[in-house]
């Protein structure tokens, strides 16, 4: 009996501890409920105090009889100047590769180095021409046989015609006499041919530069044995007049013209270069969607053909309204503002954007310039949203309407 009585005693001191941790736990919880509740008041109230101010709202207020405050500017029309900024490779405008133009040969000597001027005609190498040489002489020994031949040819016909005369002599051994001194006479003007065209191969054994310019590239070495096969063995280039293969996407390319001028930064130096595009590809590559456009340079030391240059090329003004970025939203159907209307409702904009600049985004069509365009939150608004407009300025400082 005792037993018993001990055991519930027991028992029900095990149930009033588990009574009082459960107790204990759901305090817990209704004080990290409370904290919590007092926090989102605190944010609201926050809230209600910053957007109470005048600033612009994103999100509608609760209360149906109050419209959110966005930012609106007028931008007007003011002249929009933009430049284009790209990058390409320096190459020679008119870059001349130089080869074997005769027959060839050994080389004796290289005349000229990578950087050297060379005017019209100059010799760049030196070709043996020893058997060439002994081929002109003998041409020339023929020409004397040729013409010996030619005068004894001359004096048996004048002594024909004296006997003519006297009967010594037919008609007919004049006419053979003539044939021959004439025949002499054709042979003088053949050898004479063949030693001049001798004197040209040889004079066309040397590689001479076609042009004034600069010596780019020299394959050549003394000893080496060229011909036609050979390839290139200098190039140069022209006047010494640079370029720059600046890519162009297709839209930069349409709004760039010939003569624009442009600055270009060649990679490893801190110069920069003034030049002017003299001419603009009239093909796009299809594999990148660009064109080049050529920027012709004057020659510079520091300007080498195959370095990379960025450049920024001018591309005119335009008369146009001018927004900030922030104020222009695209989606699959182009670019677009939302206007605020008389009625201070919320209207969509189609618009086609233009140069882009520092200072915003020049609207080449779609807006006349004295529209109120929403400045920001547009992603929040849609279109019949009633709003309140405040007028501010493109840096989005609000200023009094």
């Amino acid at each position: 009996m005792n037993y018993e009585t001990r055991v519930d005693l027991a028992g029900g001191a095990d149930l009033l501890a588990g009574d009082t941790d459960a107790e204990a736990g759901q305090l817990r919880r209704r004080r990290l409920i409370i904290i919590a509740l007092i926090v989102l008041a605190l944010i609201a109230a926050g809230s209600m105090f910053y957007f109470g101010k005048g600033e612009e709202s994103p999100f509608p207020p609760a209360d149906g009889d109050q419209v959110p405050t966005v930012s609106v500017v007028a931008p007007g029309r003011t002249a929009v100047e933009g430049t284009i900024s790209a990058t390409g490779t320096l190459a020679a405008r008119r870059e001349m590769p130089v080869g074997v133009v005769g027959e060839g040969g050994r080389v004796v000597s290289v005349q000229v180095e990578p950087g050297d001027w060379v005017g019209a005609g100059q010799i760049l190498a030196v070709i043996d021409r020893s058997v060439q040489s002994e081929q002109a002489a003998s041409s020339a020994a023929n020409i004397d046989v040729a013409k010996a031949d030619a005068e004894l040819a001359q004096a048996n016909l004048d002594r024909a015609l004296k006997l003519v005369d006297r009967g010594f002599i037919s008609q007919a051994d004049v006419d053979r006499l003539t044939a021959t001194r004439d025949a002499a006479v054709a042979r003088v003007k053949v050898a004479q041919a063949q030693y001049r065209e001798l004197l040209q191969r040889n004079a066309r054994l040397n590689i001479v530069a076609p042009a004034a310019g600069l010596v780019l590239e020299r394959n050549v070495e003394p000893g080496q044995v060229v011909g036609s096969g050979s390839g290139n063995l200098f190039s140069i280039a022209k006047g010494g007049q640079m370029e720059l293969l600046a890519n162009l996407n297709e839209d930069d390319l349409a709004a760039v013209s010939v003569g624009a001028a442009a600055t270009v930064r060649p990679v490893g130096s801190d110069r920069s270069f003034v030049g002017h595009i003299w001419q603009i590809s009239p093909v796009i590559d299809p594999q990148d969607r660009q064109g080049v456009a050529r920027i012709a340079l004057s020659y510079d030391k520091a300007i080498r053909p195959g370095g990379f240059a960025s450049v920024d090329i001018d591309r005119g003004a335009i008369v146009a309204p001018r927004l900030p970025e922030s104020a222009i939203m695209s989606d699959e159907k182009g670019s677009y503002v939302y206007v605020v209307d008389k009625d201070n409702r919320v209207a969509r904009r189609d618009v086609k954007v233009g140069i882009v600049t520092s200072e915003g985004i020049a609207i080449t069509s779609g807006l006349k310039g004295d529209e109120r365009i929403v400045m920001r939150a547009g992603g929040f608004l849609n279109v019949g949203d009633q709003v309140n407009p405040v007028l501010g300025s493109e840096d989005g400082q609000a200023t009094e309407s």
